[in-house]
């Protein structure tokens, strides 16, 4: 038998299946990881096999033996392989970059291990009342007593019991274990268990509610598309409308036929919410992917799904590669999330994949928000996606109440505060009724930079092409990108003058002017600084739930998904934050994060009030959110992009190159656009096209020239989007295969993040 294998190492000069003869003493499957020879000096390696042959192929010479197995069983599916080789195609990555997706990280090179324990019971072949008469002393006291005790338990438990339990029931029991062990009294032997991150979260069972006639309108066309095997719907919702507790009645519709399911959720905050609902719904048979589990806790994860142990996955962007083997159902909830696009190699869409997964498997996909994405909605009006609605809150609770404040009237009132007089008078309302209030600042930290007065200069990371944002309470500046920190200078390094001085608002200067102005009031922060410990997020939330804090102050991560009733008010600190970013996406990102803020209020029985503090009050857009008007957001913004030409009209493909040597990354740069639009204008005059349907093309440094520590420059072009987009799209991955990789950029297409 002769396996195909990938070397799991990230060079293109080995981007192919390498053919290795199976030791007839070694089972080995499609999907399984092994250890191989490689090279000159025959090194070992680690490996996919990813096909096997009974015969060898023609010249190819020696072939080398396969030494063992990583693992006994395969670590991919065949379904994942599939998946693999279309990623490395869609997003022009090597194949090995898109197995790695598909196994955890910890995995690769042994860095973790099954965790197990030592288990003792007592041996069969022994009578334990001898044993108990044989430990005692002629005038019938114990000779050793711990031993004695220890027995005197596995008798009661009468089964097997781990040696840590022993000792939290006997304290310093193991020296009497081991005897028992020496005697022949016990046998031990090693029990593997699972981490289980949730392990200290009590977890009530809860049954199906009852479903609004709109809700069981929707639950039975996506159980209708789950029974096809096929298709996308779009569940638009507004928010609190029960989204949720369709995905599970839908999860519990796939389950009853013998397939699987997973969620996507879009932040990591999310997660512990959502694992708790799903949990209750589905008990011990769900599992939860996402980047802040331990390296063990990931891994046991992984292992209980690939061991069928499992039959829901709930986690943040990569739960998509779950190992399951019978998907049914993928629901992808908030679709229109920047977090569910990977921001490095390789650049992959969570939704996109969904819809390949779901078509090798003959799942269905359900992409469930009450704000879609642009392109999300118009494939849905135009057939592509089914669309299903959920018009009303629940029980027809009533959206809350919003106001907007224009800020610069504040200002020539003299109030200089982040809380303008509306936001006040009703956070004072909320805390006096004993209500609870979320704070929305989509920026950390205490200062956004720090500039001098007197010379205009300001303080930016020697790392990265952006300014220092000042923390409060550490008493430093912190880059944000690189993480770099730095103390603040007396004087300005550029004229020497002590006109430093602290603009902007973040998330610490908010929480500490709430102190100020409602000294008996309790807040909770919850940004990027304040959850980094493990369970960060949970811990914060868990304590906000039950009351702990009146008021929670964070950036977009408690912006979406939360669902805690006893919360009337909502505060958007600065609502134009990401409005005036230079990208033609920045419209739409305000309008989701106001709306999905905005709907955090009101949840419960009680009515819900939301200000909105604007410096450009009169902004389309934020009287759009104001009014939780999408449909109205959706027919100006379509409007403004069609007039542009700007995405869903047309796609950006940009090619960023990184590298210490500035000159030699600019000049790079150069010369692989001016040979890519002589590409791309072949590319079209082969298919009789117009070489106006490239755009435009412009080689330049990045928006954001430097990045921790590397110089970064940029070829960006825009295509209109037309039948011939495909031939140009091959033209470009046809230039860079030419190139080594140590030349290439990354390339993407319609990237998530501009800069």
């Amino acid at each position: 038998m002769y396996a195909k294998v990938m070397v799991d190492v990230a060079h293109s000069n080995v981007d192919r299946l390498f053919t290795y003869e199976v030791p007839n003493d070694l089972a080995v499957t499609a999907g399984q990881r092994v250890l191989i020879p490689f090279g000159g000096s025959n090194r070992s390696i680690e490996g996919f096999v990813l096909e096997l042959s009974e015969n060898a192929p023609e010249n190819i010479g020696t072939i080398k033996r396969i030494v063992r197995a990583m693992e006994p069983y395969p670590a991919l599916t065949a379904e994942q392989i599939e998946l693999a080789k279309w990623i490395s195609k869609s997003y022009h990555c090597l194949l090995v970059e898109a197995l790695r997706l598909m196994i955890p990280a910890q995995l690769r090179g042994g860095r973790v291990k099954e965790k197990t324990e030592r288990i003792v019971r007592i041996n069969a072949d022994i009578d334990p009342q001898q044993v108990f008469d044989s430990l005692k002393s002629s005038s019938g006291v114990s000779r050793a007593p711990k031993q004695s005790e220890v027995l005197e338990l596995l008798c009661r438990m009468n089964t097997a019991v781990s040696v840590a339990d022993i000792n939290a029931f006997i304290p310093n029991a193991t020296a009497a274990v081991n005897a028992l062990i020496k005697k022949g009294i016990l046998t031990d032997d090693d029990f593997v268990v699972y981490r289980n991150p949730f392990a200290s979260v009590n977890i009530a069972p809860s049954k199906p509610l009852e479903l609004t006639a709109d809700q069981q309108a929707a639950l039975e066309a996506i159980n209708k598309s789950i029974d096809g095997g096929s298709g996308t719907s779009l569940l638009f919702g507004v928010t609190g409308s029960g989204k949720t507790e369709v995905y599970m009645q839908a999860i519990s519709h796939a389950l009853s036929l013998g397939g699987q399911a997973i969620v996507l959720v879009p932040e990591i905050s999310l997660t512990p919410q959502a694992m708790q609902r799903f949990r209750s719904r589905f008990g011990e048979r769900v599992a939860v992917l996402h980047s802040r589990l331990s390296y063990g806790e990931r891994y046991d994860e992984w292992r209980r799904i690939r061991l069928g142990m499992v039959d829901v996955v709930i986690g943040a962007r990569s739960a998509v590669f779950a190992p399951l083997e019978r998907v049914k159902l993928i629901v992808i909830d908030e679709e229109h999330e920047q977090s569910y696009h990977s921001d490095h190699t390789p650049r992959y869409g969570a939704t996109e994949v969904a819809q390949k997964r779901a078509e090798l498997s003959g799942a269905a996909v359900v992409l469930g928000s009450a704000t879609p994405s642009v392109g999300t909605f118009r494939r849905a009006l135009s057939g592509r996606y089914s669309l299903i609605e959920l018009p009303n809150r629940v029980n027809n609770a009533p959206l809350p109440k919003v106001k907007i404040v224009d800020m610069r009237a504040e200002f020539l009132k003299g109030n200089s505060s982040v809380f303008s007089e509306a936001l006040y008078g009703e956070l004072k309302r909320c805390f006096d009724a004993g209500e609870q209030a979320i704070l929305f600042m989509n920026r950390r930290g205490y200062s956004t930079f720090v500039s001098c007065r007197g010379c205009g200069y300001t303080l930016k990371c020697p790392d990265c092409d952006v300014s220092m944002t000042y923390h409060k309470y550490e008493n430093v500046m912190k880059c944000h990108y690189c993480g770099r920190t730095a103390r603040i200078p007396a004087k300005c390094p550029q004229c020497g003058k002590p006109y430093l001085k602290y603009f902007g608002v973040g998330t610490q200067q908010v929480e500490e002017q709430l102190k100020e102005q409602f000294p008996g009031v309790t807040a909770l922060r919850m940004d990027y600084d304040t959850t980094q410990g493990k369970d960060a997020h949970y811990k914060i939330l868990d304590r906000f739930m039950r009351g702990e804090a009146q008021a929670l102050i964070g950036t977009q991560m408690i912006a979406k998904g939360l669902d805690i009733p006893n919360v009337t008010t909502v505060g958007v600190i600065a609502a134009d934050t990401m409005l005036h970013v230079p990208d033609y996406r920045s419209a739409e990102r305000t309008f989701q994060l106001l709306t999905q803020v905005a709907g955090r209020a009101g949840r419960g029985e009680r009515e819900g009030s939301v200000i909105v503090q604007s410096y450009t009050p009169e902004h389309a857009v934020i009287e759009l959110a104001a009014n939780q008007d999408y449909r109205g957001f959706y027919d100006y913004e379509i409007a403004s992009r069609r007039a542009g030409l700007f995405p869903p009209f047309s796609l950006f493909i940009r090619i960023v190159f990184t590298g210490e040597n500035e000159a030699a990354i600019d000049d790079m740069n150069e010369r692989f656009a001016a040979e890519m639009k002589q590409r791309i204008y072949t590319a079209l005059d082969a298919q009789g096209a117009s070489r106006q349907e490239l755009l435009f093309m412009v080689a330049s440094p990045a928006p954001m020239k430097k990045r921790q520590g590397l110089f970064r420059y940029e070829t960006l072009m825009k295509l209109v989007r037309t039948k011939h987009t495909a031939a140009v799209i091959d033209a470009i991955y046809t230039l860079c295969d030419e190139r080594r990789r140590s030349e290439m950029g990354n390339v993407e297409i319609n990237p998530a993040d501009m800069f």
